[in-house]
């Protein structure tokens, strides 16, 4: 693809393997006595070992964040037009990191996996995930690579929630936290919401008690549906609205025959619920989401997130949009309180965007321009 050669793309990457054999003690007990994590990078290393960054990916997500694996590769990866020479994650500055998080489906140890008791795989066994694990797994790669320190964290979503466990469990190896569409911890609205995903799989004849795997079935019928969910939830009024309006892909307003009618919105919410079934793992989706809604930064800290960040080294930018209403920028102000109070070095931009909470992807102007004077600011200090 011609893309893949210009200038601002990372070109063609190639997943890595990090496999560690001492064990990781998890947050509810269990203690995983070997695991793998798949990761990519962009760009390089300095002499100093002090220009990496670490992407932290949202429930979706994984490590292919930026650039193609193949050139017959349709789409790069899912964070390209912010990573790469040029780019507001400026790979001819800055050494990149994208892993595949603890429980995830493309290649990291997971439900997936097989499991060392039974040689068969985890499943719905996997034992159960929180943020801090995943924090603590990510530090161990940062071991593996000899990074002592990263020059910042990034995140949107569930990735912000890493970003800012990374500030308050290793303060001393995280000297910028970019926190993009995310929150202290979930509404119940975004829990209820979690909840009927998961249900939706959970009840599919497929799911076969989340042993689908060793039963030669799939709840794709449920994941799917789980996807349509959520996806409807990442889009503003306003974005669907300008997509999609109340126009037909099949059929008309004038026949009677209703069934035969198909709005434009019902047949992509269809094509994107298809499409994810066949890329993502049900158990993970079930684990992640569950991570999210038991993600609450101040829990430790005697419920107070002021006294959560107190012991934060790193400066924090945040980041959120006027028409996100399940990350919403009251959200996000609760964190920029919390760190003021904390007397912590905050930058807060509320960006005024259509898309709703999928606005942290993509490349707005206001926000691709934040995100590049930002990331200017820490090469400056790279350098001086």
């Amino acid at each position: 693809m011609a893309e893949i050669f210009e200038a601002s793309s990372v070109g063609i990457v190639e997943p890595q393997l990090a496999k560690f054999e001492e064990s990781l003690a998890l947050e509810c007990g269990h203690i995983l006595d070997s695991f793998e994590l798949v990761y990519e990078t962009y760009g390089s290393l300095n002499k100093n070992r002090d220009n990496a960054v670490l992407i932290c990916h949202a429930l979706s997500g994984n490590h292919h964040a930026a650039g193609f694996h193949s050139h017959d590769e349709e789409r790069p990866g899912w964070w390209d037009e912010y990573i790469g020479p040029g780019k507001p994650i400026n790979t001819k500055k800055f050494f990149v990191v994208s892993l595949n998080n603890l429980g995830g489906c493309h290649g990291s140890t997971g439900p997936c996996s097989e499991n060392p008791v039974t040689s068969k795989p985890w499943g719905n066994n996997f034992p159960s995930i929180r943020v801090k694990d995943w924090v603590q797994s990510q530090a161990r790669l940062a071991d593996r690579l000899n990074i002592n320190s990263w020059a910042a964290v990034i995140g949107g979503s569930l990735g912000g929630m890493q970003v800012m466990q990374w500030a308050i469990d290793y303060p001393s190896r995280i000297r910028n936290a970019l926190v993009i569409a995310s929150a202290l911890k979930l509404s119940a609205q975004n829990i209820a919401f979690n909840e009927i995903a998961r249900q939706a799989i959970l009840t599919d004849p497929g799911f076969a008690g989340g042993d689908y795997l060793n039963m030669k079935s799939a709840p794709e019928t449920g994941l799917a549906l789980a996807r349509m969910i959520g996806h409807v939830t990442y889009l503003s009024d306003d974005a669907m609205a300008s997509k999609f309006g109340r126009e037909l892909r099949s059929g008309s307003f004038d026949d009677n025959l209703s069934d035969t009618i198909e709005f434009q919105v019902e047949s992509y919410l269809r094509y994107q619920g298809r499409r994810f079934s066949g890329q993502f793992d049900a158990n993970s989706y079930i684990l992640m989401t569950r991570a999210l809604d038991l993600f609450d930064l101040a829990r430790d800290y005697n419920d107070n997130a002021v006294e959560a960040f107190s012991a934060a080294k790193c400066k924090f930018l945040i980041v959120s949009f006027t028409t996100d209403w399940r990350f919403s920028p009251s959200r996000s102000r609760e964190i920029v309180e919390a760190l003021i109070a904390a007397k912590q070095n905050v930058t807060y931009l509320e960006i005024q965007a259509d898309e709703g909470h999928d606005a942290f992807l993509l490349p707005i102007p206001k926000y691709f321009q934040t995100m590049s004077a930002y990331m200017d600011g820490i090469e400056i200090s790279l350098n001086s």
